[in-house]
């Protein structure tokens, strides 16, 4: 496993943006495809982005795709997550985690390394 510190979240507001970083330890986080996922108060958590661990392929959830990026430096072991546009349905708190079995890496059950999470809150 990979240990991962997310950092980052903050409060916006509306129509702003954010940049979340995931940085994690040890040599083989390299070879991580890496996810980030989000849970709001009452909600199940969900899928935001995904990338491989080349960053060579991305995936994004429909809800933010086109204001949110996904991205990684392996040279440094991080993961980053560039928020625009935000929206107050944003607000929640964000985890990255790697994905460690399977192939559907949207599948929050597929990752088994989590950082702690980082809140996001979006004012109207």
């Amino acid at each position: 496993q990979v240990q991962l510190v997310e950092s980052g979240g903050g409060l916006v507001q509306a129509g702003g943006s954010r940049r979340l970083s995931c940085a994690g330890s040890g040599r083989t986080f390299s070879s991580y495809h890496m996810g980030w996922f989000r849970q709001a108060p009452g909600k199940e958590r969900e899928f935001v982005a995904a990338i491989t661990w080349s960053g060579g392929s991305v995936y994004y959830a429909s809800s933010v795709k086109g204001r949110f990026t996904i991205s990684r430096d392996n040279a440094k072991n991080t993961v980053f997550l560039q928020m625009n546009s935000l929206k107050p349905e944003d607000t929640a708190v964000y985890y990255c985690a790697a994905h460690s079995l399977g192939t559907n890496l949207t599948n929050s059950r597929e990752y088994d390394s989590w950082g702690q999470g980082t809140q996001v809150t979006v004012s109207s």
